[in-house]
């Protein structure tokens, strides 16, 4: 049987650094009350000239290089993203140019910040179905220029970023198990609704978000995913040896972990310096958590992520 395993992974931040207390000079807030309620210390805003695309191809670069390839052994690429460079082509397909591959399948996944655990999902099933190879998966987005920066409800909450796997066909199992949801009912309470009609913006076109409902529903739903899919991999908890888990809020993080059993020296936070960077924020921290030594070759690992959708998703693997 063919599995699929992690061979490389890789990140790209911005340079442009936003801190607290320079959100303070614009919105009232202040870095005590960002951190109380979010346990966010700053965030990377991508420049001016920087499209997703970019993000992603800084990203993807470090991790084929990682896995010790070139761009012509990749035969997938699945990007996704809520921030695209454009309506169409894809995001994957300005990628698939920059990176000088041509001809393998390329294509966007969009479920906000569950999108890099769909993204992986689906890989893994090209990889498994022997559709695929060498799969490259990217969360990339910006989400600063989706966000009113006079709402200090959101615009403390986000940040711009890209983190990428390359996924290898393989013998034994690196990807074990995963569970994805979706429930389109609570699409109100995290959404971005604005549409292009007749060359004009029509909606919204800023992240509108419902912070308590969201909180409340996101633990709940992490915790419940979290335990279905280790238990239906069949791995007791204590097994796992690391969570890599959603940066969205430091006290969602604390309660999946603790509803684990996990405590929080086997959790991956980089929220305090990303911020929220939706479907990067998974990429972004397994990868920091590699290139830091933590995460080791032949541990286990649990990502999980929950998005606008609301649509949820739990990947459970051997690195």
């Amino acid at each position: 049987m063919v599995y699929s395993r992690i061979l490389g992974t890789g990140s790209y931040l911005p340079s442009n650094v936003v801190t607290n207390a320079m959100l303070a000079e614009r919105v009232d807030t202040s870095d005590e009350w960002i951190v109380s309620r979010t346990g966010i210390h700053a965030r990377h805003i991508a420049a001016e000239d920087e499209k997703t695309s970019d993000l992603a191809l800084c990203a993807a670069r470090a991790a084929i290089a990682d896995a010790g390839l070139v761009p012509d052994d990749i035969d997938l690429i699945i990007v996704a993203t809520t921030t695209p460079d454009m309506v169409f082509p894809s995001t994957a397909c300005l990628l698939q140019e920059k990176l000088g591959v041509h001809g393998c399948p390329a294509f966007d996944v969009q479920a906000v910040c569950a999108g890099f655990m769909y993204a992986l999902v689906t890989a893994d099933s090209y990889i498994k179905n022997g559709m695929a190879k060498k799969a490259l998966v990217v969360g990339a987005e910006i989400i600063s220029r989706i966000l009113d920066w006079d709402d200090r409800r959101t615009c403390v909450l986000f940040g711009d970023g890209a983190g990428a796997v390359v996924l290898g066909a393989a013998d034994t199992p690196g990807i074990e198990h995963a569970c994805l949801a979706a429930d389109g009912r609570y699409n109100k309470i995290l959404n971005t609704p604005a549409q292009i009609s007749a060359g004009k913006i029509q909606g919204l076109p800023f992240l509108n978000m419902d912070g308590p409902a969201v909180f409340k529903f996101a633990v709940k739903a992490l915790s419940e995913i979290a335990t279905i899919t280790l238990a239906q991999a069949g791995v007791a908890q204590e097994q796992v040896d690391w969570l890599v888990p959603h940066q969205a809020n430091l006290r969602i993080i604390e309660s999946t972990a603790k509803h684990l059993g996990l405590p929080m020296e086997r959790v991956v936070v980089t929220l305090p310096t990303h911020g929220n960077t939706s479907a990067a924020s998974i990429p972004l921290a397994l990868d920091h958590a590699v290139r830091d030594g933590r995460i080791r070759r032949g541990q286990r690992v649990l990502l999980e992520g929950i998005g606008g959708g609301f649509a949820w998703g739990a990947v459970l693997l051997t690195f």
